[in-house]
């Protein structure tokens, strides 16, 4: 072997060897880390499939996809508060770990009613409403599990390794799922989600996390509920973030709805030429999930979230005007990338930001308030998107979504608040 081969391959070892420092040598995070990535796996195909099964199978409308949506998103606008409320009662862990494992049945309950042959729309709807009210507590102590095992200080490099994470299943993902619905079908393919998640619960009960509360000696549900929206609604900043990233959220359900309907009746893909463009939105992930930490270091937290609304946006609208043929298959790749890469940005920093000053006993109230907030606009966004994409055209929904994204970043650049976030803020601040 050449000198010159053996010091390019002791160049790659020392690049892909962790730092002394790295979070994935803490044995408790690896573990974290490992379970989000498997879950992730198992997400994206039915993220895929669900849609799939809806749009092929049920040959749904537009409007019924923006409904499907709306339903997965209705359980934050009406549970978020008291589940914050009780979260802060309880360990959270065993929730996040009873969370993976009530989702896995209801995915598998897919397959089982369309063998049944009781598989419609409403069913759907129900399943997705189900799986909306356990990420209503779920996904909220997932974030505050977090918190409990990583340093504060952390908390964007911990969201871009956990987005890594993601990115890693949504490369290969989206390509199995694909095939999975091509062998079997897409109510069948569900079943590889159920196992994966509870490969996930089996790798989560291995983890020890000690968790502060502070329980107060008459807890009152109205009371520290209001004390929660309080601290919220208090806050500049937290007010701030949650009305720039729920203008983005009503942004991307509008044009989320509408995108596997545009691929499969404006494009004509198959579902197996679908899930491989669906490649694309793993590869935004990855390119951000390694470069968002340090362009959030370089241009700050809210700079950094300005610019994730942008690359949306160009994502979106581009593909508005996309032709049909090979280049509108590109620009439906392109749209996902932009998109997969501009909510890694959005994201890192939106959740370092809320958690970074918020004192552990009000974690619970804190995270369930702001999701409330930012997930108000999403379901009226679903259902425009919808009726837009379905009495006017699935273009003009994508168009819609594309322009008001760019139109947030632009004002949310001059937003004082936003802009001059240039370093994570702490508790104190």
């Amino acid at each position: 072997m050449s000198v010159g081969l053996k010091s390019k391959l002791a160049r790659l070892r020392r690049s892909l060897s962790l730092g002394p420092t790295d979070l994935l040598r803490d044995r408790i995070y690896s573990r974290l880390w490992l379970s989000i990535l498997i879950s992730s796996f198992g997400g994206q195909i039915t993220m895929l499939a669900l849609p799939l099964t809806a749009a092929v199978l049920l040959n749904a409308t537009p409007t019924q996809m923006g409904l499907l949506t709306a339903m997965e998103l209705a359980p934050f606008v009406l549970f978020s508060l008291p589940s914050g409320v009780w979260l802060d009662r309880v360990r959270k862990l065993p929730v996040y770990i009873g969370g993976e494992v009530l989702v896995a049945v209801i995915v598998a309950s897919v397959p089982l009613a369309w063998a049944l042959d009781g598989l419609n729309m409403n069913y759907l709807y129900a399943v997705a409403f189900g799986i909306g009210c356990i990420n209503v507590t779920a996904g909220t102590a997932a974030q505050i599990v977090l918190t409990q095992i990583v340093p504060r200080a952390r908390l964007v490099e911990a969201y871009a390794k956990n987005a890594l994470a993601s990115s890693g299943a949504e490369v290969a993902g989206p390509g199995v799922a694909g095939l999975l619905i091509k062998l079997v079908g897409a109510p069948l393919t569900l079943l590889a989600d159920a196992l994966l998640l509870m490969i996930s619960v089996t790798i989560l009960r291995g983890i020890r996390v000690v968790e502060v509360r502070v329980p107060h000696p008459q807890p009152r549900f109205w009371r520290d509920l209001r004390e929660g929206l309080s601290f919220v609604v208090t806050h500049r900043l937290f007010l701030s973030l949650a009305l720039v990233v729920g203008l983005w959220q009503m942004c991307h359900h509008a044009a989320m709805v509408v995108q596997i309907l545009f691929a499969t009746r404006t494009l004509g893909l198959n579902e197996h030429q679908v899930g491989m463009c669906y490649i694309g939105l793993g590869l935004g992930t990855i390119t951000a999930s390694t470069v968002g930490h340090r362009i959030s270091r370089r241009l700050g937290p809210g700079p950094c979230l300005v610019l994730g609304f942008a690359v949306c946006g160009v994502g979106w609208l581009q593909l508005a005007f996309a032709p049909v043929g090979a280049w509108g298959v590109a620009s439906f790749v392109l749209m996902l990338l932009c998109f997969s890469a501009g909510a890694v940005l959005i994201f890192i920093n939106f959740l370092a930001l809320r958690q970074a000053v918020t004192p552990e006993p009000l974690l619970g109230r804190m995270t369930s308030t702001m999701r409330w907030l930012i997930l108000i606009p999403a379901g009226p966004g679903a259902l425009l998107g919808g009726y837009v994409g379905e009495h006017v055209g699935l273009r003009y929904a994508l168009g819609m979504g594309g322009a008001g994204a760019l139109l947030l970043a632009t004002w949310a650049w001059r937003h004082p608040v936003i802009r001059n976030v240039r370093s994570l803020p702490t508790a104190g601040d």
